[in-house]
């Protein structure tokens, strides 16, 4: 093997085994998306030689070296070796060095003079910020998550009850007698594991952990695509948290961001002295929003790059699921720009081609390699069959998050109920489209920031009626077909908004209304878990039927959720003003005993304690163009749920 003499047991060498030539085929063609088991930094051993594998991908460069610790930084001792005159790819093996070895790739460009020290794409592990190096790391880990893993798909089907908990690591839950630090992996694997049994949730949701350079991005200005972020702990201790909340039956979801990184230096930008993962043309390639870069989703080696990001979480990782982020930006190519700041497609239109093509491969490799798991588009506009099978024409996502149903909900919630009857429709419209895709409905962290307040703080009335409200909002939610995610403190109305940098308001629920909005979300989960009328045929509209919509003067709601297996139904209704509605007469479809499962005005919720002791006979008494009848009481901003038997 030829290499450099420069450091004795530390030199250069060139021929790395462990890249084949049709691992750069696959490479250079798009469709490698396990490339962080060849490209980046990889423990092994070389005729017996222990060291560290480097690979990187610069095509443009006119020279590549190793940097670090182990060689004080020096450009000049450690330079790899292009592996041939097409594939981009600079390698080289370097005796001696082992896990922890901290380092970056000093990279000369081809072009303008550029030279420039660059962190890597690959690394599975960083220093902590605000330092700005990779670091060698070994990825070993004895999992205990053999029973969920194997049993997995019953917990992930479209079918079964998916509610999720929407979780910021960093400010869930602080240290205040360490400086007020947040906990880290391991310290919130126990803790997270049982606030998650308590509460009822079956999933949780990370916002991005991979590895971020500014801490008050919350995650969403991504470097390290294949690293948890070093604030919290090791890869391993990453691993330990899923694991956990794995052995406690808590499915664990992932914040994933492709479509837009940030240009610090050390990072993705200008890897080369070229526009290497960006777009070249800043029309396409750079977000005004964000000040961040868009990726070139019509480079297969980029493409290949961000798909093998998302299938190593899956495989090293063991998620069982990803949210895509701000899948919107990637589909418009006039996504927040004004006219003349886009560039049209080659048909003339606005919608970016190369991104579609992308999201369609993305979802067709996750399904295929992962099929017991679910992905999640985070899409805001009408974009058809976002939720749909790639092979019918859709972009294979398993889910959509109806942000409609978000935005058209709070703006009713937030309005004073003497107002609400004029705006019923923006109430019930939502069910008029609610089953042309999966969607997830999403209660999340984007509506408590920026000023908007918390959840408890955008409802009106009194502290009483605002916390009334959220229990209604709560039910009706849960009632309304689609699957469930609430942000972190939500559910038990913290009263101001989220900062990323402290704690939840976790003291708050020394107070009855608190712990009693936390009870019923806590109750609502339940019943959504254990009723498959409430979650069997959440995307099919036979599993919902209206009772009754027309009650706008009166600003109430009823209708039946379905289950296609046991035949069961449950009976929601929900009145909207705080006005006490005894003798409310509401048809239902057979006669018998109707039970009370839940009520929001229950006194163990915070409420008034009115309601129908337990239960009510229907009787044969025609309403709402049925047979049968229950002469309920509706207590003030309340939501009811009623199942038959």
């Amino acid at each position: 093997m030829d290499g450099s003499k420069s450091s004795g047991k530390q030199a250069v060498l060139h021929k790395v085994s462990h890249i084949s030539d049709q691992d750069i085929y696959f490479f250079k063609e798009g469709n490698h998306f396990s490339l962080y088991n060849r490209l980046g930094a990889h423990l092994m051993a070389i005729d017996g030689v222990k060291g560290v594998a480097f690979a990187v991908w610069a095509p443009n460069a006119e020279s590549v070296s190793v940097i670090g610790d182990f060689n004080g930084w020096d450009n000049r001792t450690h330079p790899l070796k292009a592996r041939d005159d097409w594939s981009g790819i600079w390698e080289g093996f370097i005796p001696g060095l082992d896990a922890g070895t901290v380092y970056k790739y000093h990279i000369k460009s081809r072009y303008y003079g550029y030279s420039v020290d660059k962190g890597d794409p690959f690394a599975f592990h960083w220093e902590n910020p605000p330092r700005t190096a990779s670091v060698v790391w070994d990825l070993a880990y004895e999992w205990g998550d053999r029973d969920w893993m194997k049993n997995r798909r019953e917990k992930n089907s479209l079918d079964k009850p998916i509610s999720i908990y929407e979780v910021h690591i960093g400010s869930w839950r602080r240290v205040p007698e360490d400086n007020n630090r947040p906990l880290t992996y391991r310290e919130m694997a126990s803790e997270l594991a049982e606030y998650m049994k308590e509460t009822g949730f079956t999933h949780v949701e990370f916002l991005p952990v991979m590895e971020h350079p500014f801490y008050g991005s919350w995650g969403y200005q991504t470097l390290g695509y294949f690293a948890p972020t070093s604030r919290y702990g090791t890869p391993q201790d990453f691993m330990y948290l899923i694991d956990y909340l794995h052995q406690n039956g808590i499915g664990v979801i992932l914040d994933w961001v492709p479509s837009h990184f940030p240009g610090d230096e050390y990072g993705l930008s200008y890897f080369d002295g070229t526009h290497l993962f960006e777009h070249s043309d800043m029309r396409k390639g750079f977000h005004p929003d964000w000040g961040s870069y868009i990726f070139n989703y019509g480079r297969h080696e980029v493409r290949a790059f961000l798909i093998s990001s998302a299938m190593f979480w899956f495989d090293k990782y063991h998620i069982d699921g990803m949210r895509v982020d701000a899948v919107a930006s990637m589909l418009y190519l006039d996504y927040s720009r004004k006219e003349g700041e886009w560039v049209p497609n080659e048909h003339g239109g606005n919608e970016n081609i190369e991104a579609i093509g992308f999201l369609k491969r993305l979802n067709e490799a996750i399904y295929q390699g992962y099929p017991d798991t679910q992905t999640f588009a985070e899409e805001s506009t009408a974009w058809p069959m976002v939720s749909k099978p790639t092979w019918l024409g859709g972009l294979g996502f398993g889910m959509k998050w109806n942000m409609g149903w978000m935005h058209d909900t709070l703006k009713y919630f937030s309005k004073d109920s003497i107002y609400r009857k004029y705006y019923h429709n923006q109430l019930t419209f939502s069910i008029w489209y609610a089953f042309t895709e999966n969607f997830l409905l999403p209660l999340s962290h984007d509506e408590v920031v920026h000023g908007k307040g918390s959840l408890v703080g955008k409802m009106p009335g009194d502290e009483w009626q605002r916390h009334a409200n959220l229990r209604l909002l709560y039910g009706y939610m849960y009632g309304h077909p689609g699957k469930k995610l609430i942000f972190m403190g939500s559910e038990f109305a913290q009263v101001r908004e989220w900062g990323h940098d402290t704690s939840l308001e976790w003291h708050v629920l020394q107070y009855p209304y608190h712990a009693g909005a936390k009870a019923w979300v806590s109750d609502l989960n339940r019943l959504y878990r254990n009723e498959k009328a409430l979650h069997e045929l959440d995307f099919s509209p036979e599993g919902y039927e209206w009772v009754d919509f027309h009650d706008w003067e009166n600003s109430v709601v009823c209708f039946l959720r379905k289950s296609g297996t046991t035949n069961e139904t449950i009976l929601v209704v929900l009145n909207l003003t705080p006005v006490y509605r005894p003798g409310y007469r509401v048809g239902v479809p057979e006669g018998g005993w109707w039970r009370e499962l839940l009520n929001s005005d229950s006194g163990m919720y915070g409420g008034s304690g009115k309601g129908n002791m337990g239960g009510l006979n229907a009787e044969e008494i025609p309403v709402h163009k049925r047979h049968f009848s229950i002469n309920m009481t509706l207590p003030p901003l309340s939501a009811l749920f009623f199942k038959k038997g």
